[in-house]
Parts: structure tokens; C-alpha cells; sequence
């Protein structure tokens, strides 16, 4: 029998005990896991057939998460880990304008906000700034103004060039090679 997933599944999977750890620490087990468990629900979001899941808070955050953090790992290290990027900044919008940050707390907002972290726009990078000051989380804006530099310096995420087949530049393969680069 498949699960139903509901925006609930997915709230209680990514901020469960056993996966907080995993968030920026992955593992290809980790990957996995998503991926066989997730990932058709990653291409309902990505074909549009979820949007009804932005009339709330919980449903709009699980949104975000299915579209933005879900295909990092399903996917890492390929093009198709960032597909989904820009819709995810879409419904993070909107959430945000309907009030919904509010609705939730510190964790939740970490992930509602970071599609703009994510983004190569120097403003959502700005926007990811100013989200995490106005909500007083001081790790996040520690690592949203280092995302913003990075964009700021080269235009770009220069760790993501070899996954979207862009060339690097002189630059940006100096940088790649030093002990400040950024491999996220």
C-alpha cells in the first residue's frame, strides 16, 4: 500500500529527532531514503499538483521543503537538485505575504526562507538577509550574509557550475581550491 502523503508527512519527517541532524549533513542513505520516499511527491510539487497545499502555514512550509531541500539530496550533485528553486522562492513569497512566517516557529522558518539563501539573485539574497534579522536568528544570518557574499563576489554559486555544466573561471577555480570556499 503507498502512503498518502500529506503536508504533515512531510513536517514530521524533516523535523524529527532522527532527521534534524541530517539537514546539512547528509549522508547517501540519507539521499535515499528521500529519494524512495519522496520523490513522487517532489514531481507532483514540480508539475504544479500540489499548489492547494499553500492555503496554510504547515502545508505552505512543507511545500517549500518538498521543493527546495528535497531535491538537494535526491539529486545531489546533479542540474536537477536546483530545479525546483524558483518555485520554491515562489510559494515562500506568498507565504510570507499571507502572514504565514508567523504562524510558525524558528526551525520552520529557517526553511521558508532559505529558497532566497539559495537563489543566485543578489536581491533574494538581500530578501534572505533581511528575513533572518527581522526574525533575530543569528546562525542563519551568519550563513545567509556568507551565501549573499559568495553571490555578491562571482554573480553565482560557483559550486554548483560543474552540476549545471557552466566553466568556472580563473577566479572562481582559485576560489573552489581554497580553504573559504563554500561546497554546499
Amino acid at each position: 500500500m503507498t502512503e498518502l502523503i500529506t503536508p504533515q508527512t512531510v513536517l514530521d519527517f524533516w523535523f524529527s529527532e532522527r532527521v534534524r541532524p541530517l539537514w546539512f549533513r547528509s549522508n547517501p542513505e540519507f539521499d535515499q531514503e528521500i529519494r524512495e520516499r519522496f520523490e513522487t511527491v517532489w514531481q507532483a510539487a514540480h508539475d504544479g499538483r500540489l499548489a492547494g497545499w499553500e492555503g496554510s502555514s504547515d502545508g505552505a512550509l512543507a511545500l517549500v521543503i518538498v521543493l527546495d531541500q528535497f531535491p538537494l539530496n535526491m539529486y545531489r550533485d546533479q542540474g536537477l537538485s536546483f530545479s525546483t528553486e524558483a518555485t520554491a522562492r515562489e510559494v515562500a513569497h506568498r507565504a510570507i505575504e499571507h502572514g504565514f512566517d508567523q504562524q510558525i516557529d524558528e526551525a520552520g522558518k529557517t526553511f521558508l526562507y532559505i529558497p532566497f539563501m539559495h537563489s543566485e539573485n543578489l536581491s533574494d539574497q538581500d530578501r534572505a538577509v533581511s528575513l533572518y534579522e527581522a526574525a533575530s536568528m543569528t546562525n542563519n544570518v551568519r550563513f545567509a550574509n556568507h551565501h549573499r557574499d559568495i553571490v555578491r563576489r562571482f554573480g553565482r554559486f560557483p559550486h554548483r557550475n560543474a552540476a549545471l555544466g557552466r566553466e568556472c573561471t580563473e577566479e572562481e577555480r582559485e576560489w573552489l581550491q581554497s580553504k573559504e570556499a563554500f561546497h554546499g
